[in-house]
């Protein structure tokens, strides 16, 4: 795939190791797929408790002791609900999320010009990652809608396998208001977090090569170098959680079946914002650090592989 031709104009495009041309942007959106599919489908059991946590916290008032629970009543198998749906609609999501955030990234810095684009550096990471969110979670939304009725409904209610789970949310549809019901939340719970995730992870990684690492970040290795991607992942995870933690009790609660029919806001009030924020927090906290750390590790150890280099620097 030909390269683009170098302009003597400034352009954020030419600003890293490599021109961000069609086939950079092609390889960051299959890294997209490669940090979030595996990653979120190989914590399954830990969103399965989580999700129940939320939608019944009276039964699973824990993580350890609510998948005690779920093993006990539906095997080791009950823990692994959803793991084709989770694992398709991440890859998804991935890749729009950190492909489109290049991409808008690039853009809004070319609108934005050399010194503004220095300037507000943060305001670009925001937008970038928020106009990237809106995409992938449509991409997301009908898969997540079938992950969480899958998880949160009781043995034997809904079918588990994921061709039926799909044939069965289509021929409901009135109902459990697929496959776009849950995108409202879901924007409402992925943008604050996403928007967050790349925030706190750009920032973050700003701090390590100005205060600790403080030689040129191309000096350093790359095992060092994805140990600082690692930990700036881990750290924005952990306030991914907290920020986002409120709509994605939302989202678990709108796939019970007391509350089919009920509005969002009806849902919120009758749970109340305490129990929304709090509820199942810790365990998101542990998954999603974890989780963050390992998809940013995994999305730059791939650039690296591929001779891009790895996100961020002073």
């Amino acid at each position: 795939m030909a390269q683009l031709a170098p302009t003597k104009k400034w352009d954020a495009r030419y600003l890293g190791p490599v021109p961000h041309d069609a086939s950079y942007y092609s390889k960051c959106l299959l890294g997209g797929v490669l940090a979030c599919g595996t990653t979120h489908a190989g914590i399954t059991p830990l969103d399965v408790t989580k999700c129940n946590m939320q939608v019944n916290p009276a039964k699973y008032k824990g993580l350890v002791s609510g998948l005690r629970t779920i093993i006990a009543e539906e095997g080791v198998a009950g823990t692994w609900k959803g793991f084709g749906p989770t694992f398709i609609g991440y890859s998804f999501q991935g890749a729009f999320k950190y492909g489109l955030y290049e991409i808008f990234k690039d853009a809004y810095m070319n609108l934005a010009g050399e010194e503004a684009s220095n300037t507000y550096k943060g305001a670009i990471w925001l937008a970038g990652s928020a106009s990237a969110e809106v995409f992938a979670d449509i991409a997301l939304c009908p898969w997540e809608m079938t992950k969480v009725k899958i998880q949160t409904s009781p043995a034997g209610t809904f079918p588990v396998p994921m061709g039926a789970a799909l044939a069965q949310m289509r021929a409901s549809a009135a109902e459990t208001r697929f496959p776009f019901g849950s995108l409202v939340p879901l924007w409402s719970r992925q943008i604050p977090y996403t928007m967050a995730k790349f925030y706190f992870f750009e920032k973050i990684v700003q701090l390590f090569y100005t205060h600790v690492f403080t030689a040129p970040k191309d000096t350093y290795n790359k095992p060092t170098q994805l140990g600082v991607t690692f930990a700036s992942g881990y750290l924005s995870g952990v306030i991914c959680a907290i920020v986002s933690h409120p709509a994605d009790s939302l989202v678990s609660l709108l796939g019970k079946p007391q509350n089919k029919g009920k509005s969002i806001g009806t849902i919120a009030s009758e749970t109340g914002f305490a129990t929304l924020a709090t509820k199942g927090l810790g365990a998101r906290v542990v998954m999603i650090g974890t989780l963050t750390g390992f998809q940013w590790w995994i999305y730059d150890s791939f650039k690296s592989a591929m001779g891009m280099g790895t996100t961020g620097g002073k």
